[in-house]
């Protein structure tokens, strides 16, 4: 275990783009995307600070020191004008991102992004962080998704191989805690959202328990919204064909 943040590199491509998962998760839930893409970009899926090979990171917990070490990663590997894509507390992570280093970032995909209004399922949170046995977890992740949704069992691998990392549980269970202050979460000011100005595309499940649909009528104006019908909040899991097409489309538009 080290210090640094943990990034896995697939594919191939010109353009870069930059997967950040949602809270509780990491890098592997992002496997099927990554080979999806292959071809029409490299992928670079970092485990967040606090969080599997990340662990060790210090600072974890808020989502702002994440932006900050994403974005001094990306520095250290003169990464310029990639696309970053990121999942709920990922998205949130990845808006900061963009504001903290815009010369870096080339487009934003957000799905179901954390920061954008206060309402948060936060019981829900900090139950699915302690979550470490199978039952447990798959019944946390069926309680964030839509209607009949399924979470494949490689996801469900992936979170528990995560889970059972000495501290890990605890580490997620004190994140939990901060990013769910008094069952609400941080909101980024509506004013510095409206100053990135590079493409940005928005997916949000009309389902969705963790995060209402509802706070995408407060982004602005010139950000793409998707609503999914029938999607929950893990959209990675729930609808990764619309989820590769909305980052290619995003890319598309930087061409453009």
């Amino acid at each position: 275990m080290t210090s640094s943040l943990f990034a896995s590199w697939r594919g191939e491509g010109e353009e870069i783009a930059v997967l950040l998962h949602g809270f509780g998760a990491g890098h592997g839930v992002w496997n099927g995307v990554a080979s999806a893409l292959s071809g029409t970009a490299r992928t670079l899926a970092y485990d967040l600070p606090g969080h599997g090979a990340s662990l060790a990171v210090p600072d974890a917990g808020s989502p702002r020191k994440a932006a900050q070490a994403i974005a001094a990663d990306m520095a250290a590997h003169n990464l310029l004008r990639v696309h970053l894509v990121g999942h709920s507390m990922g998205g949130a992570i990845a808006m900061l991102t963009a504001l903290a280093a815009p010369e870096r970032v080339a487009s934003l995909t957000l799905l179901a992004p954390g920061g954008v209004g206060p309402e948060i399922a936060a019981a829900l949170l900090r139950r699915y962080a302690r979550a470490a046995d199978p039952a447990e977890l798959a019944a946390c992740l069926a309680a964030m998704s839509g209607p009949g949704a399924t979470t494949p069992a490689d996801t469900i691998e992936i979170l528990l191989a995560m889970r059972r990392q000495p501290g890990q549980v605890d580490k997620l269970a004190e994140i939990a805690a901060s990013i769910t202050r008094d069952d609400r979460q941080g909101a980024i000011p509506a004013a510095l959202l409206a100053s990135l100005a590079m493409p940005v595309t928005v997916l949000w499940g009309m389902g969705d328990p963790v995060l209402p649909a509802s706070q995408a009528q407060s982004l602005p104006d010139r950000f793409v919204v998707q609503r999914l019908a029938r999607a929950g909040h893990m959209l990675i899991e729930e609808a990764p064909e619309a989820v590769v097409a909305a980052i290619r489309s995003t890319i598309g538009r930087t061409a453009r």
